[in-house]
This record gives C-alpha cells, structure tokens and sequence, in this order.
C-alpha cells in the first residue's frame, strides 16, 4: 500500500510503498477512498520541512534550548546525532481521511461500514474508535473528508456559546472560517466575515454572511460597528493565520462588553489589557477537535466521557458536523478547488502555494493487489550480511531502535532480514535506510522466518515478556532492549519457558551501561580488591509528563522497571555479587506531583558486604550532567561522569580513553552477536539477567505502594 510523507530535512513530499498496519484492539482498519488536503493547516508542515536549519530554529525556540542543554551535558557530537535522527523521521501527512472498514476490533464499527476518521494520506490506515464516525446515507465520501476540519470550527464556536440571533465575526475565510459562517447560519446567528482574499468573501456571501474585505480599503471595525448597530458583536471566532497581534486587537476592539474572542487559528498573541479591561471580553484557546483530544485514555484506550456530563467530545462533534451535512446545512462542494488522484499528490502539495485554493481532494484506487500485504521486499540491494550465522528480525523502530540498535546490529556485518513495525511506516524507512531485505508489520511471520535466528525486541515495555516467550518457543536467540517484563508473574513465564528448551539460545537485555569502556576501566581497578565496596549512582532523569506511555504501569512499566534498571544491572556487575536486599524510598507526596516513584532512592546490599544507593531524580535541572558514577573502596574513589569522562582519585589513573561520550551501545551489541557466533559465552549471564529483572520489579512495587 502507498502513504504519503513529508522529510522534515527537506521538505520533499514522498508517495512510499510502506505494509499495511496492524489492526490494533480498539481500532478499526480502513481502506481508505478520499482524504482532503487542508490548504491552512498542511502549508504550515510543508513550509517548516522545506525551510532551512535557520528557519526551522526561529520557529522552535524552545526546541533549541533544549538541544543547548543538551550539548553542555552530551556533547555536540551526541546531540548532533539525536537532531538528526530526529528531522530523519518520515512525517505521515494528513488528518481528513474518509473510507470503508476493512477490519474491526471495535463493538462500534463493523466491516463494509462507510466512516470518517482522522487518518492520514494512506491507502489504509488504523484508527482507534473514538476518532471514528460513520458516514449517514446521503454524505459523499468527498464530502465526509471535511468532517474534521468541520469538527474544530464546532468546537470554537461551542466555546463562544452562540445563541439565537446574536451577531458574530468569523476572522478568517479559509476552510475552516467558510465551515465555521455555515455552522453560525444553521446555529440562527448573524455572521460578518473578515479576508484578504475576494473569492472566499463571495463564497461566504453564498452562505449567507455580511464581509468585509481590507484588501479593497474596506474598514473591519466600521463594517463590524454597522453590523452590530452599534453595540459591538457578541462574539468573535478568529480561525486566521498571521503572526500579528492585529486580529486580536481588533476582536477586542469590535466586541461589546463582556464579549466572547474564540481563537481557533494562530495568530500573534501580544494581548493589551487595555483591549480588554474596560469590556471585561473573554478570550479562550480552542483545543482542535473537542474534548478528548489529546487525550490517550480516550483517544488511544477508547474510554468514553459519559455523555450526561461531557456532552460534546471530538467524535460525538464529528457525528454533529455529519449530521449538519445530511440536513444540508453544511455544504462544501464550493469548498472542492481540485480532485487529484493519489499519484499526483506532489504537484497537489506544490499548488499549495496558490491563495486562490481551498480544499484538495485526494481520490484513491478502489482496489489495489497489494493493498493488505504486510511484508514488502524493500530493495534487491540490500546490504550483504558478513556474518551470515547471525540473521535478525528487529521488532520496533522507536528513537532508540532507530538511532542507537539498528546501526549497531548493521556494523557488526549481521544479516538484517526484516524489520517489524506496528504502522509499517517506520519499517519501510529505516528498513530501506538500513539494508534490510523486508519491512514487515506481522510478528508472527518475523518469529516463524526460517531464515532468521536472531531477534531484537525493541517495542513498548508491555509487550516485551510476551514477544520474548514466542520468540523464545521458535527456538531465536534474543536481545531485548529492557525491560525483559512488567511483572513477576511474566517473569516466571520467561524463565519456565526458558528452562523447559533442550537447547538455550542466548538470551540477552540490553543493559549497555557496563559495557561502556569507562565501566570497563573502572571495572579493571576494582576487581582484584577484596574488600566490600560503596557506590553511589545519580541519574538526572529529566522530567516527562506524567500521561507519557513509559509513566503508565500497565504499557511502560514506570521508570524504575524502565530506565533505572539499567543501574540495578551495572551495581551488580561492578559488585560481582548476588544481590542480597533491596530498599527503594521515593519523594514525599505533594499535591504538585502525579509521579513520585521516578523521583526515588534505592539501596541495595550484596552477599559480600558491598552495598550502594541509586539515586534516580526526574526533578533535576537539563544543565547538571545526567549520569555520574561513583565508587568507593580501599581508600580510594573512581569517578565516572556522564559516560564522557573518569577520574580517579587516591589512586593510579588507567589509560587515557578518547572519544567523547559512550554508553557501551555499539560494544554491548557486539558482545551479543559473537555469543550468537559461538565464539564467546552469553555477555550476561542468565541468572544475573532474572535477578535484575526480579529486583527492579520489586523496587518499582515498594515505590508504589509505600
């Protein structure tokens, strides 16, 4: 099947055979037959990804200070990596998408059933439920494409509480402004539309409303002064784009008193107070398509907001704008400046430039051969593997996968077989990017490959102990990018299948950190000492909302059983004993604070007297370095700082080690693929690898219920 893409590098707009999604619980798939080009929203993601380094600095201000801080702690080269894996990731465009169900998991929705989502430019798309609405008898599926962009001129004009007879300003006479005046008119309100553009202006007249165009000398605050007898308008909806204060001001300034402002658009928000001090206005922000909108529970989990008390979510406002469709009250065939075939989609994007264009409908073939394959072959040339004993299936293509693994893998000269994604889009990119012979959504058939012995899980953290397990029956060696499980209970899921296979294959996690040559140094200084030795481990975290998949026990796990296991793992190597007792604390509780088991202390002891705290801190500064290593034994101290550096103090300094910042990512891969090789034994250990495991779940479980 064929999507569409933007490279955020360049700007170029891609039509790229990716496999066909997974169809996800909750969700339904849909063959999709058209999806609108927004003129507004999809000219602001091309000029940002056709706009150079400089230009796409000056629109993310924040974004730049980041990469700073990050500079100062990481280093350039490793920032610079992370930015350009980032504007290396494919954006899947669009979000009008209008189809037929192919395959349902939902209660709501049933295979054949017409529905509008907000899906992308792609032949088929899976989208969860509630982002879903089917399409009434007597709607086009051309028509039903605006749903959406219907649904968010709802929701602004929800927020200004319109009633019969009132007097409103649309600012702005895009798609959206033309869909808002529509709405207003079936709503029994008066309407004064505001643009540059005269066409838009006579569509607007054609739907009912007074305009006033300043591009012809027309005075805006004059013509709303009539308009309104006098007595200024009840409410404005700003759906513009501009980065001037200027339609604020004159939203305010056209108002009555205790006026409504609405913005739906973006424009300069530079308020005077003055503009709304006398008149006590209200100016709110609208958020998109409704309640529930950015919100994971409801979009992606499909909880519903009872109706009695949320009246209105982004699906119940989609279901309104088609309703307002059927009865006629909102048309937009004068809204159709083109219908392009899917083929065509760059010079559709090209055109994009032209003010005098409003919706673009793409049409999709109604059948394709190779519309439901989910595995592609991506290139006959495809990187030669030099170790061809080492095949591997690479589940997931995350940041991390993407960015640290998958080179990692590749430059040990390991055959990269197929590469498994739940969308299939990142599969195709980096798979092509990467030498991988397939892209491929299904696992299963990943897992039952023949030709693959190895397989690399780097998914969400729910997934892992399951995958493992299969993986683990097909007879595969694996390496999971941590953590191997969520729960004791999985845990012992892994190690009964483990133990009941005649031959074991290597098993491996991805706890990279001892690998690294600092560790490796430390490690060479500590070992022949036989006294118990004291650590401390500080992790500057930083923080994440608390909404975040990685926060929410059921999907990430936490970020103890996440992330701060990698340090449990590197305190028992450094230790070189079993672990005997673990203690974890966590902060206080304060109303502030949703998370509190990722601001947290841990305190282990081993077997032979050793003992350390990991401190793992999300409450930190992103200037303070993020990783430090301390260890303490035979009147000596060995620091580690942030993986870039050691120091050694009341004892010799080691060798001098160059090359910046290093985790042991690219050494810890390198371990894995010679024990697949036969040529050395398991990196890890398997006890140690359960024992770890074990004990991060514990601590995770003390810091919840404490």
């Amino acid at each position: 099947m064929k999507q569409v893409f933007q490279d955020l590098s360049s700007g170029d707009i891609m039509l790229e055979d990716i496999p066909c999604p997974q169809l996800k619980q909750g969700s339904v798939l849909i063959q999709t037959s058209n999806t609108l080009i927004s003129s507004g929203t999809e000219k602001m993601l091309l000029d940002f990804g056709r706009g150079g380094w400089l230009k796409k600095a000056q629109q993310q201000p924040d974004k730049v200070r980041m990469v700073l801080d990050k500079m100062k702690t990481d280093g350039v080269k490793t920032t610079l990596d992370a930015v350009k894996s980032k504007l290396d990731q494919p954006l899947p465009l669009g979000y009008c998408n209008a189809g037929i169900v192919l395959e349902s998991s939902s209660k709501f929705f049933k295979v054949g059933d017409r529905v509008l989502s907000n899906g992308s430019h792609a032949e088929v798309v899976c989208v969860p439920e509630n982002l879903c609405a089917k399409i009434p008898d007597g709607v086009s599926n051309e028509a039903a494409a605006f749903t959406v962009l219907g649904a968010i001129a709802l929701q602004g004009i929800r927020l200004a509480e319109p009633t019969l007879g009132e007097r409103v300003v649309v600012m702005g006479l895009g798609l959206i402004g033309l869909m808002a005046v529509q709405i207003l008119r079936a709503n029994g309100c008066e309407v004064l539309g505001v643009d540059f553009d005269s066409s838009r202006c006579d569509l607007a007249k054609g739907f009912g409303a007074s305009t006033v165009n300043p591009a012809l000398g027309e005075n805006v605050l004059e013509s709303a002064n009539v308009f309104s007898e006098g007595h200024g308008v009840d409410a404005v909806i700003i759906t513009a784009s501009s980065k001037s204060n200027e339609p604020v001001h004159q939203a305010a300034e056209m108002s009555r008193k205790r006026g409504r402002i609405i913005l739906v658009g973006v424009v300069g928000l530079e308020l005077s107070r003055a503009d709304f001090y006398e008149k006590e206005l209200s100016f709110q922000v609208s958020c998109s398509y409704g309640p529930g909108r950015y919100d994971t529970k409801y979009e992606d989990k499909g909880y519903d907001y009872p109706l009695p008390y949320v009246r209105w979510t982004e699906q119940r406002n989609f279901e309104a704008v088609l309703g307002l469709m059927r009865s006629g009250a909102i048309s937009v065939e004068s809204l159709i400046s083109k219908k392009i075939d899917l083929t065509e989609v760059g010079s559709a994007y090209d055109s994009l430039g032209n003010p005098a264009l409003l919706g673009l409908i793409l049409n999709y073939p109604s059948s394709s051969k190779a519309l439901m394959d989910k595995i592609i072959p991506l290139s006959q040339n495809y990187t030669t593997a030099k170790n061809e004993d080492v095949s591997c299936a690479v589940i997931g293509a995350g940041n991390y996968a993407s960015r640290i693994l998958i080179p990692a893998f590749k430059n040990t000269g390991a055959e990269l077989h197929t590469l498994v994604t739940s969308g299939g889009a990142t599969a195709s990119h980096h798979g092509k990017k990467n030498g991988f012979k397939f892209a491929s959504t299904d696992v299963d058939e990943a897992l039952s490959n023949e030709r693959v012995n190895t397989v690399i899980i780097a998914t969400r953290h729910n997934a892992h102990a399951q995958q493992t397990i299969d993986a683990l029956k097909k007879g595969k060696h694996i390496f999971v990018e941590k953590p191997l499980a969520l729960t004791l209970n999985e845990l012992e899921e892994i190690n009964e299948t483990y133990q009941s296979l005649a031959e074991k294959p290597v098993l491996m996690l991805g706890f990279n950190r001892r690998f690294s040559p600092y560790v490796q140094e430390a490690k060479k200084h500590i070992d022949n000492i036989g006294q118990p030795k004291t650590f401390i481990m500080t992790m500057n975290a930083g923080d994440i909302p608390a909404d975040h998949w990685v926060q929410d026990a059921d999907v990430g796990g936490g970020r103890i059983i996440g992330e701060a296991c990698h340090y449990i793992d590197l305190m028992r190597y450094l230790a070189h004993s079993p672990i005997s007792s673990c203690v974890a604390t966590s902060i206080g509780r304060n109303p502030g604070m949703k998370v509190l088991d990722d601001k947290a202390s841990i305190t282990l002891t081993f077997e032979d007297g050793s003992m350390g705290t990991i401190h793992y801190f999300s409450n930190g500064g992103s200037q303070f370095p993020k990783e430090r290593i301390d260890i303490f034994c035979d009147n000596s101290v060995i620091q580690i700082d942030n993986f870039k550096n050691i120091k050694y103090f009341g004892v010799n300094g080691g060798s001098k080690i160059r090359g910046g910042q290093n985790k042991g990512q690219k050494e810890c891969v390198e371990a894995f693929v010679l024990a697949v090789k036969g040529e050395s034994k398991a990196p890890i250990a398997y006890d140690e690898i359960m024992e770890v495991s074990r004990v991060s779940i514990e601590a995770a479980n003390m810091l919840r219920s404490s």
